[in-house]
């Protein structure tokens, strides 16, 4: 919140152009998996938008990117959880009858070739391989953590945002992160769900309770994410990955694509993170307006200074003003003389003439949300006082 405030989290704008569930989408295209259903339930219309409008594959090959909406196939009830999801989506898979099914995350920030995780799973015969993330020990209290046996592969326990958390075999200051993306060898995830349905202490979660069913039949392994290799990946963006379920990491992400030397680099053309920007003129700098060390998409103009920050399509700045270490998304307007300092702006928010944001946090936290960092925060059309 605020950006959820209208909409789900993959729907929310990332980089200028792009929308989180863009990511996800792009990792499987690329590698070729082509037929795409994305779950959504709450909040969905902009994602489902989103998705319809832009994601268009081949019909005469049979290929789709399409969204689905619960429809309370099983009952008078929504989807109560992540399996209970997929279980009430099951009539999809009878339907196609794959081998397997990918289930995947759509509001992680990354670049991953899921074809190479699809293949060390057929390799091992198991029912479940869940991706995991080698992260510092101390911060992985805030993830899913996987415990392996000895061999460093067949996981053991599955242990929800352990206090201690165990160490990869050959590296004990290192956990396994669970990233929240799976393979499932399809006749398994069928039985499994449908365990998991009749199970009336289940809250109906793949991290929660599907996957800790699956260690606990020991048929579930880990996909080792610093062995994925993407065509034009660099040493340096080799295993990027980030969860942007909070303001200040959204911000953090934001502020690495616009740094000298990006930890994400947005500019692979062998792994193209794809999107279809909107239909706008190309970005304009008029009169003394600049921008440095920024992003700047199309339909904007700059008439003021830019600096450090990520503009969104459409985005006004005019003369006077300034925008420093910000986040501007669509249609953003920045009046004249106007200063906006280490903020996030959602589209459509208006900043009358002289206004300053992130100027006076103490001014602007009687008003507006900002993080525990300094982050000030506004939502969707959200009014400025002036």
């Amino acid at each position: 919140m605020p950006l959820t405030a209208d909409r789900a989290k993959p729907a929310v704008p990332f980089g200028g152009q792009y929308r989180l569930v863009d990511f996800v989408l792009s990792n499987l295209v690329n590698a070729g998996f082509l037929k795409i259903c994305v779950l959504t339930q709450y909040k969905s219309h902009s994602l489902d938008r989103h998705i319809t409008t832009t994601w268009r594959m081949s019909n005469l090959l049979g290929n789709y990117v399409t969204p689905v909406p619960a429809q309370q196939r099983l009952g008078p009830r929504w989807f109560t959880g992540s399996a209970d999801a997929i279980f009430q989506s099951l009539n999809l898979v009878y339907d196609e009858q794959p081998d397997y099914i990918v289930v995947f995350g759509a509001d992680h920030v990354y670049r991953m070739n899921p074809r190479q995780m699809v293949d060390q799973h057929i390799e091992s015969g198991v029912g479940c391989t869940v991706a995991g993330i080698r992260v510092p020990r101390e911060e992985a209290t805030a993830f899913g953590v996987i415990d392996t046996d000895a061999g460093g592969r067949r996981i053991s326990r599955f242990l929800e945002k352990p206090a201690d958390p165990p160490g990869v075999p050959d590296d004990p200051s290192v956990a396994y992160a669970s990233m929240g993306n799976y393979v499932f060898t399809t006749s398994t995830l069928i039985d499994i769900l449908r365990a998991d349905a009749e199970d009336p202490t289940s809250v109906h979660d793949m991290g929660g309770n599907i996957i800790p069913a699956m260690v606990a039949k020991g048929d579930a392994d880990v996909y080792d994410f610093a062995n994925n290799q993407v065509p034009g990946a660099t040493e340096r963006d080799q295993g990027y990955w980030r969860d942007v379920g909070t303001l200040d990491s959204y911000y953090d992400a934001h502020m690495d694509l616009v740094s000298l030397n990006p930890i994400f680099n947005l500019y692979n053309r062998k792994w193209p993170i794809l999107t279809s920007p909107p239909q706008l003129a190309p970005a304009k700098f008029v009169l003394d307006g600049r921008a440095t060390e920024s992003i700047v998409s199309a339909g904007s103009i700059v008439t003021g200074k830019v600096h450090n920050s990520v503009l969104s399509a459409g985005t006004m700045v005019a003369e006077g003003a300034e925008v420093i270490d910000s986040v501007i998304m669509h249609n953003v307007r920045i009046g004249k003389g106007a200063v906006v300092r280490r903020a996030i702006l959602d589209k459509n928010v208006v900043i009358p003439d002289g206004v300053k944001l992130g100027v006076d946090l103490d001014h602007d936290r009687q008003h507006y949300r900002v993080t525990d960092s300094g982050i000030v925060v506004l939502g969707k059309g959200q009014r400025v006082l002036g």
